[in-house]
């Protein structure tokens, strides 16, 4: 009764306080713990509202995780109404609100949460000498848990005899949400040499006193930290000059490479008295990157804080190591590979590499290049240098010729996650080392990569692998300079599964084989080691047969195939199975038919001899000559076609010259026949005859009359005569010749009368021929023994049969 009587009062005084101050608002707001409470405690909000403001009266509470909510109160009396807060754990805002005649505003209150101040602990002070007389004093301590309010801390400090000197130290206020260590500073004079110190911490729940710390100065004393002023370096050595406000007893250089996590420390340098410290740092590796840090102490105290980094390069110099030399050898050349064995020269300070062969310079490569093709040799070393600004490498020779040596038993290889472990029993001759090289399958010359291992290493652990590709190699044992044996391992892969597709093939039919080719997977595709091919055949019917091939093998014969088509397709597999089919080829098997040759050459045989039955007629002959006219040499004119044999055509096969009369020796020529030798000459034209003229020769053992003329058509420039003799008789008294030789030219006619009279000749006698003298064969056509003028029809007949 009397609590309420008391909340009744407060709240009316003070409602009256703020009216009377003019403040327009509707209520007041407070609580039974305050504004500030311990997390965790449970506690009621009241609210007294304005006499004016009777309707629609409430209390809201707002917080970090939510908005304003109403909440359900508890009417107290007429005027006030609660809320009861439980286990409040964080700063909580709460308001009241009502209708008010005329309208007045809202009223709230932040209640906060929190703890009372731990005990400070843990304190630590360091005295650091900023001058030769004068020096700082810096304390921090642990505050303890988080308050979640605003805390204050002074720092109480007395030397000598407990005095207390300059007083409580303020310190800032810090945040309830701080997680730092709370410190404070203040001046101290050198003279003196001990120093208690103790921490007072408060806030609105409470307030805390630390323990107290005796220190003796000389023990915390730290010297200003140094600063590196520059670092000068040599290819192997580094000075560092450090800048010290005072003279220190010891100064602490360290140091470390570019990538390296931890710091090398250089001894101390006891004794150095002066302001200005010069340190020398050697055994440093060329052209590369370090970076260097200081720090000091007095003879007694505590070492001076890190001075900030400074870094500089080491400058290069010629190569010191050898490099690296392995060969690899195919049927047309021999590759060197090279790489550096121990890092001694700057990141792409080399200019370029020379590679000998027999101590001949064979050619120089950049730097960027790590292999080369020598010409090939039996027996040669091979030499590898490399070359910078400062001069060249050591020589790495590595021979073509080893002696073959007994191979190591044993030597396994297997795949774990993404490495591969090659492992061998060491052979029972002491060796002198290992090399062990990998590539990917069918990649040797473009991807060789090994490793140099000593004589008493079992295995190794290869871990730039790439997934899903196929792996071989070797391991070679040295012996010595020139024995080596070599042991292989194939098909190693660190991840596996089915092909993704199957090879492309193509087909060679020959009779009833057929001959399948195909070419390498790519090597995404193949997803692993190929194990083996499966070649599928399908006939017309829909049979089916399978067919397997070696994983090293790229053709297949398949033989003894009936006639039909078919249908071919291939897969490949892997260890983890079988892929899918690549494309669908077709093909026909014919049937072999044994008699097309013979029939061929029965044909053959048939039309040769049909051929030659042919070219024994007459007429198939002249056609012949008449169609392939232009292919034939210049024709001979036909004697049969002249004025002269026109004349016998009133006796056929006859021939009358007239003899001169005074000659009684000669018969009548109209009882006797003349016969006449008919002989084919050529010779040039006389400068007297016209150019082009073609002259007939007649000459007969009786005298002949030199008026008669034989007109005979001939073409130049060839000049034909014809000698006339008297008819043959047994006696030689029949026979006279004349006295001389009378020779009758005739010119010849124009072209078109040529042709007239070819043309009559051709109706006039069409059983009379006379065959040129220079025919398509080129050959003369003789008749042998006397010939009469009837007998000058020419048959073809006769001409074969010369032939």
């Amino acid at each position: 009764m009397f609590l309420s009587w008391s909340i009744i009062v407060a709240a009316v005084a003070l409602l009256a306080v703020q009216l009377s101050a003019g403040e327009r608002t509707s209520c007041v707001l407070w609580s039974s713990a305050g504004d500030v409470v311990r997390r965790g405690t449970s506690f009621v909000v009241y609210c007294t509202f304005n006499p004016t403001c009777k309707t629609s009266r409430s209390i809201s509470r707002f917080d970090s995780s939510t908005s304003f909510e109403k909440q359900t109160h508890d009417q107290h009396n007429e005027t006030t109404i609660s809320l009861r807060v439980e286990n409040i754990t964080e700063k909580t805002t709460y308001s009241c609100s009502a209708n008010c005649n005329p309208s007045l505003d809202d009223c709230g209150v932040d209640i906060s949460a929190g703890y009372p101040p731990d005990r400070p602990r843990n304190i630590s002070c360091i005295y650091r000498i900023l001058k030769n007389d004068t020096g700082r004093v810096n304390c921090s301590w642990d505050r303890g848990r988080d308050t979640y309010l605003w805390n204050r801390y002074v720092l109480w400090v007395s030397t000598g005899s407990g005095n207390h000197i300059g007083g409580p130290v303020p310190m800032c206020n810090v945040s309830n949400k701080g997680t730092e260590s709370p410190s404070a500073n203040f001046t101290l004079h050198r003279s003196a040499r001990l120093m208690a110190v103790w921490v007072q911490a408060q806030n609105s729940l409470g307030s805390v006193n630390s323990s107290v710390v005796n220190y003796t100065l000389s023990d915390i004393v730290m010297p200003s930290t140094p600063v590196v002023d520059r670092v000068e370096c040599s290819s192997r050595n580094c000075a560092i000059k450090v800048e010290q406000p005072l003279r220190t007893q010891h100064l602490q250089i360290q140091y470390r490479a570019e990538r390296q996590r931890d710091w090398t420390t250089y001894p101390d340098s006891a004794g150095l008295l002066t302001s200005s410290n010069t340190k020398h740092i050697s055994s440093l590796e060329p052209c590369s990157l370090y970076s260097f840090r200081a720090r000091s102490r007095f003879s007694t105290g505590l070492w001076s804080q890190w001075s900030p980094t400074i870094a500089n390069r080491t400058e290069e110099e010629a190569p010191a190591h050898a490099l690296d030399v392995w060969l690899a050898t195919d049927l047309q050349s021999i590759r060197v590979y090279w790489k550096e064995s121990i890092k001694s020269v700057c990141s792409g300070s080399i200019s370029q590499y020379t590679i000998k062969v027999n101590n001949r310079v064979v050619t120089r490569v950049g730097p960027d290049i790590k292999n080369h093709s020598v010409p090939p040799c039996a027996d040669c070393e091979v030499t590898v240098q490399a070359v910078n600004s400062k001069g060249s490498s050591p020589p790495a020779t590595i021979t073509t010729h080893h002696t073959k040596a007994k191979p190591v038993l044993d030597v396994q290889a297997s795949a774990v996650n993404h490495s591969v472990t090659i492992s061998w029993i060491k052979p029972e001759t002491a060796c002198a080392y290992y090399v062990v090289e990998w590539y990917s399958q069918g990649h040797m010359l473009d991807e060789l990569r090994w490793v140099r291992l000593g004589g008493n290493e079992t295995f190794i652990i290869i871990s730039d692998i790439k997934s899903w590709q196929c792996y071989e190699g070797a391991v070679y044992v040295f012996y010595n300079k020139s024995s080596v044996s070599k042991t292989s391992f194939q098909r190693i892969a660190t991840l596996e599964a089915a092909p993704e597709t199957g090879p492309l093939v193509q087909e060679k039919v020959e009779g009833n084989k057929v001959t399948v080719e195909w070419k390498d997977l790519p090597r995404a595709q193949r997803r692993g080691c190929i194990t083996r091919f499966t070649i599928y055949l399908e006939n017309s019917k829909g049979e089916q047969k399978s067919y397997f091939a070696q994983a090293s093998k790229r053709a297949f014969e398949i033989e003894g195939l009936p006639p039909d088509l078919y249908s071919l397709c291939m897969s490949a597999s892997t260890s983890k199975g079988e892929g899918p089919a690549g494309q669908k080829i077709k093909f026909y098997i014919e049937e072999d038919d044994q008699l097309s040759p013979v029939l061929m050459g029965l044909f053959v045989t048939l039309m040769l001899l049909f051929t030659l039955c042919l070219w024994k007629s007459s007429a198939v002959k002249n056609r012949f000559r008449e169609i392939f006219r232009c292919l034939m040499p210049d024709v001979v004119p036909d004697p049969a076609n002249s004025k002269w044999a026109k004349e016998c055509t009133k006796e056929k096969g006859k021939m009358h010259l007239q003899l001169p009369s005074h000659n009684s020796s000669f018969s009548d020529p109209e009882e006797e026949t003349i016969l006449v030798d008919v002989e084919e000459l050529c010779r040039h034209i006389s400068d007297s005859s016209a150019p082009g003229d073609s002259l007939l020769r007649v000459s007969s053992k009786p005298t002949v009359d030199q008026e008669t003329e034989l007109a005979f058509v001939l073409y130049p420039p060839i000049t034909t005569y014809i000698k006339s003799f008297s008819h043959d008789s047994d006696s030689s008294d029949q026979t006279q010749e004349s006295e001389e030789t009378n020779v009758d030219y005739i010119s010849s006619h124009e072209q078109e009368n040529l042709q007239n009279c070819d043309q009559e000749d051709e109706e006039e006698f069409p059983e009379m021929h006379f065959f040129p003298s220079l025919s398509i064969f080129m050959e003369p056509a003789g008749f042998g023994g006397k010939l009469t003028l009837d007998a000058v029809k020419i048959d073809c007949s006769d001409f074969f049969q010369n032939a």
